[in-house]
């Protein structure tokens, strides 16, 4: 019986241990998101991003403990301490540290659409309320306590529940779409387009950028890897799909990028965006090409967003996170099928359902919420702000202040 016991709080450890372990790495990844946004702004708005991303991430932590994991999981940690830790080893606390770190990627993926000219406090308060809310409910339907009755739907209409292993579509689809209405309701920023005529803005520091897109692949192995939730449903085989995905994405963005810096770095991650769906059940070659797919889709998307639709998305979050989380979706009932030879038991009619489903719900969310921002506190910079920068505008300093002595 003690043998037991002690076998029983080993494996409560060494799952705990396994979490923290992917929870740590998937945080590692806000650095990467702020870096990548570093990089491409302006300098005069470099001090901003930073601070948008760790502000955010805080504000995250706070009201997805209180709100969003009790609303997605049916968990509240107001109880005593001693209750909270209970015979796991405080399991439902580790657990709540990685999937705080999902729900903070909605508000850090939005940063990147509307940088160089968004007022602080009002997006400061839209993240808290798509990572508190908004996320959190979306969340319960697929992975939380409301899934039952959805997948149940999905499992009547065609043939099997939705699949999204690590969260191609909760996570990415849903804070890309998000942030399109953010974007829209914003508009450019001055000097973008005049008089129909696009006039790019080059991103300010390649190093940086690519800096980005490391700590976020590295960090991205925690991401997927970890989502099995436990040690012993750890698998290899996401691990190398992942890998694979990644692989993908920068080779044909190679290609159809003609050698661009900034489409290949972001080509790594709209391979690991798409793959996270269907990671745990597609061969490694479906992987990769799904990797390539999605790379293809960023970088024409890119083009035609920014030049044919002339939206002004600073990091181009829509078609890298948005459009690619969604192919991701579909693409786990593609690829996942055993005739190419994946794990089945997916359906794409079920897979296209969920991930358009999650277009509809972060279109409606975020219409309303910036919707409502906009006419009551204003999300923009005057012109004034804008011209001089977010640094000083908001926070009163520039990124290499020793410039301003001279």
């Amino acid at each position: 019986m003690e043998t037991m016991s002690t076998m029983t709080g080993l494996k409560s450890s060494a799952d705990v241990l396994f979490l923290l372990l992917g929870a740590v790495m998937v945080f590692a990844m806000h650095a990467g998101f702020a870096f990548l946004e570093v990089g491409t702004v302006r300098k005069k708005n470099q001090v901003n991003a930073l601070v948008k991303i760790l502000t955010d991430w805080s504000v995250s932590t706070i009201v997805y403990f209180l709100l969003g994991f009790p609303i997605a999981y049916g968990i509240s940690f107001l109880r005593p301490a001693g209750e909270l830790l209970g015979t796991t080893q405080g399991y439902d606390l580790v657990h709540f540290f990685f999937l705080l770190c999902f729900a903070a990627c909605i508000p850090a993926i939005i940063s990147g659409g509307i940088a160089e000219r968004a007022k602080f406090w009002p997006q400061v308060t839209a993240g808290a309320i798509f990572a508190g809310i908004s996320y959190p409910f979306f969340e319960s339907l697929v992975w939380g306590q409301n899934s039952s009755r959805v997948q149940a739907l999905f499992q009547s209409i065609g043939g099997a529940p939705f699949h999204d292993y690590a969260g191609s579509v909760v996570v990415h689809s849903i804070g890309g779409w998000i942030a399109l209405p953010a974007v829209l309701i914003l508009g450019p920023r001055m000097g973008r387009y005049v008089r129909g005529k696009s006039h790019a803005i080059p991103v300010s520091n390649i190093p940086f950028l690519g800096l980005g897109s490391w700590i976020l692949a590295v960090g991205w192995f925690g991401f997927n890897v970890m989502s099995s939730g436990n040690l012993e449903k750890i698998s290899g085989l996401v691990a190398v799909n992942s890998l694979m995905a990644m692989v993908g994405g920068v080779l044909a963005a190679l290609v159809a990028g003609r050698n661009d810096p900034g489409f290949i770095h972001n080509g790594a991650l709209a391979g690991l965006i798409a793959v996270c769906a269907g990671s745990d059940i597609m061969h490694p070659l479906g992987a990769f090409a799904v990797g390539c797919i999605a790379s293809v889709i960023f970088v024409y998307g890119f083009h035609l967003e920014q030049e044919k639709l002339k939206i002004d998305d600073v990091l181009g979050v829509w078609p890298l996170h948005g459009i690619i989380g969604t192919w991701g979706g579909v693409s786990a009932g593609i690829f996942g099928q055993k005739f190419l030879g994946g794990m089945g038991g997916v359906s794409f009619l079920s897979q296209l359902g969920g991930s358009l489903l999650a277009v509809v719900f972060a279109l409606a969310s975020s219409f309303v919420v910036y919707g409502i921002l906009s006419k009551s506190v204003g999300i923009r910079l005057d012109q004034e702000d804008e011209f001089n920068g977010a640094d000083l505008a908001i926070h009163k300093i520039g990124a290499y202040p020793e410039d301003s002595i001279r």
